[in-house]
């Protein structure tokens, strides 16, 4: 399981972390004059007209996927590569600053040490004080080239908002959507918009977003798998101020004696020489994920190559720990999503069965 493996995983697992919970009787219950009555179309319509906003807040996430108790990372530049896989285990609390879509910061707060992910323009920065690592990034000045790199999987904590932009463009006819009771969020009422599968075959129980009454921003998301009655994944706002945060949050200097790594950002021709563009272009496409199935019930296949064999010398013992061996590979287990790595390097990965799974692998 090589670093490209590491790369992939939270671009299979956040899609299923989201897909799965329930709200029902965990957030605060409302207090004060009741929301105006909404239909889930609404909802739906409150939250897409709302904007990126100016607020500081504080978030508090917890994760029961049901993952064995894991080594730690290590220390070091490299080490953030596999630390997005701390924060699907255990409670964790972050403070979250914004500024419309380029100010940007995250301040994981651990129980002995801080991560922080700036952004600050064009100008990005990761650092850990545990060991007083960072890293650099300085994002290309054409959008498209940016939006290349958002990926790039060192800032695993997401906010409610952003989860919800996932969640709510994966509804389908294979949905049913309801609005709860309201429910109270940093004190502000919301309502609550419960999405339940209609499917038996997924492990997705129901998801349910809090949604500002007056804003439509998303407060908190609160998962659920299957025949779980406490939730797997949730995370929330406890305390919110909307309005521009002090422009100095936003910039960062590594402190003395940090060590800083720069990360390099590969160049995007355009591909002005159609001979010399094709044979990139036919490699990525080979490289894509299949998709078998639909709705909640599908399988997303990665070729091989996009990870060695579990058997690889060079795999982390983060994942040599957190899986288990099964008939054809190796299995990664939640709550929530399973994923299998195959012998053959394959990785099929759904918030589905093994069963399913294996299936899937076999039809190629």
């Amino acid at each position: 399981m090589t670093r490209k493996w590491l790369r992939w995983l939270p671009a299979v697992a956040v899609p299923a972390v989201i897909a799965a919970g329930a709200l029902a009787g965990s957030l605060p219950a409302s207090a004060g004059d009741p929301l105006p009555t909404k239909t889930p179309e609404q909802v739906l319509q409150l939250i897409a007209q709302h904007r990126t906003p100016a607020l500081s807040g504080t978030l508090e996430q917890s994760s029961e996927l049901g993952l064995p108790e894991l080594p730690k990372t290590g220390t070091g530049p490299d080490s953030s590569s596999t630390a997005w896989l701390e924060l699907l285990t255990g409670p964790h609390t972050a403070r979250v600053y914004r500024d419309g879509p380029d100010n940007a910061r995250i301040q994981v707060m651990d129980r002995l040490a801080e991560r922080n992910a700036v952004r600050h323009g064009n100008e990005v920065w990761f650092y850990n004080s545990k060991d007083n690592t960072a890293s650099h990034l300085q994002l290309p000045a054409n959008p498209a080239g940016a939006a290349n790199h958002r990926g790039d999987g060192r800032d695993a904590t997401a906010t409610p908002d952003q989860l919800a932009t996932m969640l709510l463009a994966k509804i389908e006819p294979g949905t049913d959507v309801t609005v709860g009771a309201d429910v109270q969020v940093a004190g502000r009422a919301a309502y609550n918009l419960v999405l339940t599968p209609k499917s038996d075959a997924t492990l997705v129980g129901s998801i349910a977003v809090a949604v500002d009454g007056q804003t439509g921003l998303p407060l908190g998301v609160e998962i659920k798998a299957r025949g779980q009655a406490d939730p797997a994944f949730r995370v929330t706002y406890t305390s919110l101020t909307l309005g521009a945060p002090d422009a100095s949050v936003f910039t960062f200097s590594p402190p003395p004696g940090a060590t800083v790594q720069e990360i390099p950002v590969p160049e995007h021709k355009r591909g002005n020489d159609a001979g010399n563009a094709a044979a990139p272009a036919a490699k990525d496409s080979a490289r894509k994920p299949a998709v078998t199935g639909s709705g909640w019930d599908s399988v997303v296949e990665f070729p091989a190559g996009t990870a060695g064999p579990a058997s690889d010398a060079k795999a982390p013992a983060l994942l040599e720990q957190a899986t288990v061996p099964v008939q054809g590979g190796r299995l990664l287990s939640t709550a929530l999503v399973n994923v299998l790595v195959l012998d053959d390097g394959r990785v099929v990965a759904g918030s589905v069965p093994l069963e399913r799974l294996q299936a899937a692998a076999a039809q190629k």
